[in-house]
């Protein structure tokens, strides 16, 4: 996959993506989890949100690298857990194509798995997800932004 199928950008703030998750976790306030999973690195600040708003104090990881910028390939499992996710809640930023869900899937078949964002080929694989997004698209997290200074227009013109 390279990075010319994405043709169009989603740009997501901190304060977005905070109003995202606590949206997501009204839907699941109602549930008991024994512990979080967060899939690393794009689950690991949504499952910190998460934990806080559901009191949830167990957290644990499964680190599964599939992606170098916007190049996804080969998919290799850094570390894993020793459960199958019965009562767990499984976490993750995005689903996109699928391949990561898949591998976790295998690897926690009982856990209920949530992201924040879904594409269309890796939506069926998760168990609820907050909003759907076009599988063209490209998601700009913000721990992938920083701030930058821009010229006021008026300036950029003067020229």
């Amino acid at each position: 996959m390279s990075s010319s199928r994405y043709h169009q950008h989603f740009t997501v703030s901190w304060d977005q993506l905070h109003r995202d998750v606590r949206e997501l976790c009204h839907r699941l306030v109602e549930r008991d989890f024994k512990g979080i999973v967060a899939i690393t690195r794009g689950g690991l600040i949504p499952a910190a949100l998460i934990a806080r708003e559901l009191n949830v104090r167990l957290i644990d990881t499964i680190c599964i690298s599939s992606y170098d910028n916007r190049e996804q390939g080969r998919l290799d499992i850094l570390k894993g857990v020793d459960h199958d996710g019965e009562g767990w809640l499984l976490v993750d930023d995005l689903v996109d194509t699928g391949k990561t869900a898949r591998k976790v899937r295998e690897m926690l078949p009982q856990a209920h798995f949530v992201t924040i964002y879904a594409k269309p080929e890796g939506r069926p694989l998760v168990d609820q997800y907050l909003t759907e997004v076009a599988q063209d698209c490209w998601i700009q997290f913000p721990w992938d932004m920083g701030i930058a200074y821009v010229e006021p227009l008026v300036d950029q013109v003067k020229r």
